[in-house]
């Protein structure tokens, strides 16, 4: 079954695979950027969420649970704990230290630090994780149901390709799709702020990573290729589930916007989601909106684990795999991220100020610390919209039909039906202070909606907390 409309809750590599892992909204695992700071692997945050991730509840029920790759942005750092630390919940642990790297790494083997080096038959990183996977099927139990969770840094820079794939898809270039290389008017400022047209050199930039993200990615296939086939031949093929999805999008050139991720439109926003296994019928596509928030429940029904134990923000989608037709599902997910910027100039880019950053290529910025908003991405049967709020001094606005406009070229904040406009602002400030089963409430354009904002305000009236000045606008 392919999702054609998955989602994730935050645009960025270490909130998003926080929320995979815990289920949760940002809001809820407080995970806001790539640093330690943010609480990217933080003490905090193994103190606090990492007992608790769906593997950690698979293993609690008698999975042997496996991981290899890219854990957590900081992982392995010494404020982090070091390579010696292993979550709560792995039975196998190969997980690379900090950020994406194909050659000259470090991994935890359970634990232990094993170096790698530059030699393409014993150090590739795709192919060393697709060899220890193939080892785990090979050794596991046969007795206990099995759960792996495999990771590749591919397509992430720095794009190494396999020697052998060096020279593959030399004449690909980036999509020039309805908002490339166009100037982003009646947006935030960050995005008008991009220089449109672009350089030569920018497009000549963004079109060599397409290119070898795509070099990398064929690696990730012989992965995939060689799992399969090992549960083939072991017979566990028809008896197993498969979920293969990435935790954001990315932009090459949309809006000018060279190549990052971050950003709120579904370029950075949407990511493939296709899941194979017993009782999914073949070639099914389906438009029910469904996030990263969802992949913890869902895997946790599949093991038949009570989701009522859980806090968790999302939902199961197994239903709607198993019985497509008769399924009553949300019509509205959250989207939130916070801004990052430096306190300093950019040296390269003079004219830039602080509190912006990523100005790459050209000193075009892809963010800066009032770059935090938060959305609700709507997609019912007559709707499919996009409503977003920044936290900054203009409290800017952006709406996107995306059914009539969906490369979201037109901002329709201020030509929307005011009514329209109030249920949603109130609809959002419900989802981001949504928790567990509160957050699978209606949306606004779901028949069972009930637009009732006194509920909104239950909570902090009742703990004497003052409404915040987006609410009283």
């Amino acid at each position: 079954m392919t999702f054609s409309n998955a989602y994730v809750a935050s645009a960025l590599c270490c909130p998003s695979r926080s929320s995979i892992l815990t289920g949760r909204y940002p809001h809820n695992h407080h995970v806001l950027n790539n640093t330690i700071s943010g609480n990217c692997s933080s003490k905090a945050w193994q103190k606090t969420q990492e007992p608790y991730t769906f593997p950690a509840l698979l293993y609690s029920i008698g999975y042997q649970t496996f991981f290899a790759g890219k854990y957590l942005n900081q992982y392995g750092s010494e404020e982090a704990g070091g390579i010696n630390h292993v979550p709560p919940g792995w039975s196998y642990w190969f997980a690379l230290e900090k950020n994406s790297k194909y050659y000259n790494y470090t991994l935890s083997e359970n634990g232990r630090p094993k170096t790698h080096g530059e030699n393409y038959s014993q150090d590739y990183l795709t192919d060393v994780l697709s060899n220890v996977s193939l080892d785990f099927l090979n050794y596991k139990s046969n007795h206990e149901p099995f759960f792996m969770m495999i990771a590749t840094p591919a397509p992430h820079s720095p794009w190494t390709a396999a020697p052998q794939y060096e020279n593959a898809f030399l004449n690909v270039s980036a999509p020039r799709g309805g908002n490339f290389n166009v100037h982003g008017k009646d947006k935030h400022w960050l995005i008008r702020q991009a220089k449109s047209p672009m350089s030569n050199s920018s497009i000549q930039y963004l079109d060599n990573a397409f290119r070898k993200r795509w070099q990398t990615l064929l690696s990730v296939d012989d992965l995939v290729e060689n799992l399969l086939k090992q549960l083939e031949v072991r017979g566990e093929l028809d008896n197993t589930f498969i979920f293969f999805t990435s935790d954001n999008g990315y932009h090459t050139g949309q809006f000018s916007l060279p190549i990052d991720k971050r950003q709120l439109y579904e370029f950075d926003i949407k990511v493939p989601l296709l899941v194979r296994g017993p009782g999914i019928k073949p070639n099914q596509i389906t438009k029910s909106l469904v996030a990263n928030i969802d992949l913890g429940p869902t895997i946790l029904d599949i093991a038949g684990y009570d989701l009522n134990k859980t806090q968790m923000d999302g939902m199961s989608f197994l239903p709607l795999m198993i019985n497509n037709t008769n399924v009553n599902w949300r019509t509205d997910i959250l989207v939130e991220y916070q801004g990052e910027g430096s306190n300093t100039s950019d040296p390269n880019c003079p004219t830039l100020r602080p509190g912006v950053s990523q100005c790459f290529p050209d000193c075009v910025c892809e963010d800066s610390y009032n770059n935090t908003y938060a959305c609700v991405r709507t997609i019912a049967a007559a709707y499919d919209l996009q409503y977003c709020e920044f936290d900054d001094a203009e409290v800017f606005v952006e709406v996107y039909n995306i059914t009539a406009d969906p490369n979201q070229l037109t901002n329709i904040a201020k030509t929307i039906d005011q009514e329209i406009l109030e249920k949603m602002n109130h609809r959002l400030m419900m989802l981001q202070s949504c928790s567990g089963p509160s957050c699978h409430t209606p949306g606004v354009f779901d028949p069972r909606y009930r637009f009732e904002p006194r509920l909104m305000f239950k909570d902090q009236v009742e703990q004497g907390h003052t409404l915040s000045r987006k609410t009283l606008r």
